[in-house]
């Protein structure tokens, strides 16, 4: 399963891109907002830390403005992937976009429909929305597994980013199922390498160490 951080932050897109698992990043109009930088010019930035996928998404709702704001996006760099909503307009957009060769992301998929629709209109990836789910009492989880098993009935070629995630225990889910993506915040993947077990057992072995190596020292000594 490939790794995506889902952040505009880029002190946090460092640090994941620094541990050498991060394959792509994803964005969106409000965490865009809170880094308080120019548009197309935090993109460029992203997309130089990270020669994977960067999700760049358009805020307009109309098939034609969103094929606008797409031309200059994909101006931006070679690894921008256009994020599109999952409506009638956004799949509109998203088939003259596939068609030309550039990936799209559709986002806000809260049904198994409109990851089969997207993937008939070209998609790259398909964001089904797990977390989103969960908070209104619905299983996230039964989601990326009815998106899996369509595609995998048809052949379908469109990648599932599992989004949305909250913790850890998504992750594992996800992977578990089949997902090809995961995107998630930096809280998360910090998360992934940490267990109380594997705190404890490297404090042991260290102060075993410490008490180990004064004595190896005087036997080389002699």
């Amino acid at each position: 399963m490939q790794l995506y951080i889902d952040t505009a932050n880029l002190a946090e897109i460092r640090r994941a891109a620094e541990m050498g698992v991060l394959d792509g990043v994803t964005t969106n109009p409000s965490l865009m907002a809170r880094e308080n930088a120019d548009f197309h010019d935090h993109i460029r930035e992203i997309c130089r830390i990270v020669p994977g996928p960067v999700s760049a998404e358009v805020v307009a709702t109309e098939s034609d403005a969103m094929l606008a704001e797409a031309e200059d996006l994909v101006r931006l760099a070679p690894n921008v992937v256009i994020k599109l909503p999952c409506t009638v307009d956004g799949i509109r957009a998203c088939r003259a976009l596939s068609d030309r060769g550039v990936r799209v992301n559709m986002t806000l998929c809260f049904q198994p429909l409109q990851a089969l629709l997207a993937a008939k209109a070209g998609a790259f990836l398909i964001s089904p929305f797990i977390g989103r789910l969960d908070d209104v009492g619905e299983d996230g989880m039964q989601l990326i597994q009815q998106i899996r098993q369509i595609y995998d009935n048809y052949g379908l070629e469109t990648k599932i980013l599992a989004a949305s995630i909250r913790h850890p225990q998504h992750l594992v889910q996800a992977a578990l199922i089949g997902a090809d993506v995961a995107t998630v915040p930096f809280g998360v993947i910090a998360q992934m390498m940490k267990h109380p077990l594997t705190d404890l057992g490297l404090e042991r072995f260290l102060a075993d160490w410490a008490k180990a190596r004064p004595r190896s020292a005087a036997t080389a000594a002699t």
